[in-house]
């Protein structure tokens, strides 16, 4: 019992080293870019294949503990998807993340929280013919202004300031007015995943 107890002592001890020096106690401002691979999901959705576009912007990692930060974003993010092989329908958002960060190990960390978008543009991009790229009216659009979404993630963070990351980003309402004609109470939701990589200063 005396030799588990100090069994259990030394790895705590250990732990708690590791977690205190998994990441900075000073707020660190940062940038970050990278790939999207976007699409939509519902029960009212067929099978559209992704939008690949990008996603770049500003982050402010606010420590709350050795192990725990809060790091509010600033990103434009393309979206969208692909109508078929002849036409992709994009759906551009400056978003704002609200994520919550634990640190696992050292550099290593996951994270989850809010993000909210606001539409910045949407268009038709046709491949061929005489229509090329035609924006969508803002009063003839069926897609809401603001999108809410579940962004959960990890990443790892490099001694230097260097991190990747991977994030899911999760709709958690239909993008659809709910008084679109005929598909006002569609079940339309994003689902966008990013790729990417950051710098702490």
């Amino acid at each position: 019992m005396k030799n588990l107890f100090l069994a259990t002592l030394v790895t705590i001890i250990s732990a708690t080293s590791i977690y205190a020096q998994s990441d900075n106690t000073t707020t660190q401002f940062g940038v970050k870019g990278g790939v999207n691979l976007s699409n939509i999901t519902g029960d009212d959705v067929g099978d559209l294949d992704s939008r690949t576009s990008f996603h770049l912007g500003l982050f402010l990692e606010i420590p709350i503990s050795e192990r725990f930060s809060f790091q509010p974003e600033v990103l434009y993010s393309g979206q969208g998807f692909n109508l078929n092989d002849k036409a992709e329908y994009k759906l551009d958002y400056i978003q704002v993340p609200l994520m919550a960060k634990v640190y696992l190990i050292k550099g290593l960390y996951a994270e989850a929280g809010p993000q909210f978008g606001f539409k910045v543009k949407e268009e038709v991009d046709y491949d061929s013919g005489a229509m090329g790229t035609v924006e969508v009216d803002p009063d003839d659009s069926v897609i809401k202004n603001f999108d809410t979404n579940l962004a959960l993630g990890a990443g790892y963070k490099f001694d230097n300031g260097f991190s990747l990351s991977a994030r899911y980003n999760l709709g958690l309402t239909s993008i659809i007015k709910d008084d679109a004609f005929l598909i006002g109470d569609a079940d339309v939701k994003s689902a966008v995943w990013q790729f990417g990589v950051g710098f702490s200063f």
